[in-house]
């Protein structure tokens, strides 16, 4: 299907929306950044009329507006031209392309964010433990692709997806927050094979550049 304008992308740099970003880059889709300050919610009042979630990432396109970063990776990529980096309905690994694309976010993501902001980031709540409690549980549902990945290089349909892209974005967050001591070695791999994709660093370019052309920190 052909796009009917260039779609806008509400993020912040290095956050879910990420997975929006490396989907569009390896398509060659090119996004409308629209960079914002973390946490927007506090942040960015005025973005509370767009998202009233006031969270991010949010794609604007064709009078259509999402707010989840792992829908957002399938919209862009099942939207435009057919791509081998969906896995159609039709194929045998369907359903697993599906359930990865959403245990990257509902299952793996969402403890890393309950950690990041009750150990690291409002830690004054008193909250630190509940926060750590939950990096464990990152930690302990980590198996579930590290078992998949036992002799495959892809999650599915023996291929590079959006499915991988979703899972390797929680890989690489856990890099970053302090959490890459609960990955084991096979995702450790798997995350420096994904990421050494050039679309990956083309992603993270076109986040950092967009920020900085706007002014956001």
């Amino acid at each position: 299907m052909t796009k009917a304008a260039c779609p806008i992308l509400y993020t912040c740099a290095g956050s879910r929306g990420l997975r929006a970003s490396w989907t569009a880059a390896e398509l060659g889709i090119e996004l409308e950044y629209r960079m914002l300050p973390f946490p927007p919610r506090a942040r960015a009042a005025g973005y509370l009329d767009v998202n009233p979630l006031g969270t991010v990432p949010a794609l604007l396109h064709d009078g259509q507006l999402l707010t989840e970063s792992s829908a957002i990776a399938h919209y862009l990529v099942t939207r435009w031209e057919p791509s081998a980096l969906a896995v159609a309905a039709d194929e045998p690994d369907y359903g697993v392309y599906l359930d990865f694309l959403h245990y990257a976010d509902a299952t793996i993501t969402f403890p890393q964010t309950v950690y990041l902001r009750f150990a690291r980031l409002e830690q004054d709540l008193g909250l630190e433990a509940a926060g750590e409690a939950y990096a464990d549980w990152f930690g302990q549902r980590l198996v579930k692709a590290e078992r998949r990945l036992d002799n495959r290089d892809f999650l599915c349909a023996e291929r590079f997806t959006v499915a991988d892209i979703a899972v390797t974005y929680a890989l690489h967050l856990a890099m970053r927050i302090g959490l890459d001591h609960f990955v084991p070695p096979r995702l450790k791999e798997y995350r420096a094979r994904m990421t050494a994709r050039p679309a990956f660093a083309h992603a993270i370019e076109a986040e950092q550049n967009a920020a900085a052309e706007q002014g956001i920190a």
